[in-house]
């Protein structure tokens, strides 16, 4: 599988091919994944094939870049470089038997009653995997901001001192391109830390929406040709140097009640959607939450996310922000 990633130091910004230990540099006309596609677009070939037909032989040693530790910082595996803003943050929940569990008893009303987390799981086992060329049952889907909430590896994730919490949610993530004619490309997928606040989504599931518009993260790599049939990973807590709490999770299609083309259909069937040139990032749901297994982050703690073919783990500190909250303003004008 072909990985890239986007590395910048203080006069330049490069795409560079993962051959492990080292990054293989892209030459100089792709400083951008975004450039890559729209010239693989154009050209009519697969951003693959022109990867690889532009390598040079430079090469980094990847190690202190995924440290931390060189002049080149790992950024985004993919942005809209002229403006994040065209960049749509989204994400499909309940798709996965783990996380409905975990839903299940966060909304948890009466035992004898089912939640409307669960029915909407139901619903998704009964019809989120139609045949081929029919339209499913939708998933649930969530909006989680523009480009401007990414975050890379290495990266903290904020608590603002609004929220109530911060937990992360490990799961793979697509990356999808809209072209001149307005039809979504998938680019790709990438490791992701959707990361959300669920102490406010617990006491109202009407919290969701506002629950979910908080930093989220990608990377380091960007799969631009992923197996995602049945796809095994990690996920990890570590606080103070040791590992807190960590389980071992699945996710890919095989283990998930939505397929995966009735997830795109669901996300792009709304026009506002296809806006020629506009960059997606869509979560694709996560298998389990250290939130359900009763632990409350705290700042400082590194959230450690590993998927087995996406390459090295992701991985972001938590950072929360002190209260108190700070009143926003609204100007008036007078006339």
């Amino acid at each position: 599988m072909i990985r890239l990633v986007q590395i910048q130091n203080a006069a330049a910004r490069r795409v560079a091919l993962v051959e492990e230990p080292r990054l293989r540099l892209l030459d100089r006309r792709f400083d951008s994944v975004y450039a890559l596609i729209q010239a693989a677009l154009e050209a009519g070939t697969s951003p693959a094939a022109l990867a690889q037909r532009h390598l040079i032989a430079d090469a980094l040693d990847y190690d202190p870049v995924y440290a931390g530790a060189s002049e080149w910082r790992l950024l985004l595996p993919a942005d809209h470089p002229q403006d994040p803003a065209r960049c749509l943050v989204s994400g499909t929940g309940l798709t996965h038997l783990g996380s409905a569990r975990d839903r299940q008893a966060m909304h948890e009303a009466a035992a004898a009653e089912l939640t409307d987390s669960m029915k909407m799981f139901r619903w998704g086992m009964e019809g989120g995997r139609p045949a081929p060329g029919r339209i499913g049952t939708a998933p649930e889907w969530f909006y989680k901001g523009n480009g401007t909430i990414l975050r890379a590896h290495g990266e903290p994730l904020e608590v603002p001192a609004y929220a109530e919490d911060g937990g992360e949610e490990a799961e793979i993530a697509g990356v999808y391109l809209i072209d001149a004619r307005g039809q979504p490309c998938r680019i790709g997928m990438t490791i992701g830390n959707e990361f959300s606040d669920h102490r406010f989504e617990k006491k109202n599931y009407l919290n969701l929406a506002g629950s979910k518009i908080r930093t989220c993260s990608l990377g380091p790599e960007l799969v631009l040709d992923p197996v995602f049939q049945s796809v095994s990973g990690r996920v990890a807590i570590e606080r103070g140097g040791r590992v807190l709490w960590s389980k071992e999770i699945s996710t890919g299609e095989s283990e998930m009640c939505h397929s995966l083309p009735n997830i795109e259909h669901h996300h792009f069937k709304f026009a506002t959607h296809r806006r020629p040139g506009d960059l997606h990032v869509h979560y694709y749901g996560a298998h389990s939450l250290s939130f359900g297994a009763g632990l409350q982050l705290a700042d400082g703690d590194a959230m450690v996310i590993a998927f087995e073919g996406f390459g090295r783990p992701l991985r972001n500190a938590l950072r929360v922000s002190p209260p108190p909250e700070s009143l926003v303003s609204v100007r008036t004008f007078s006339s």
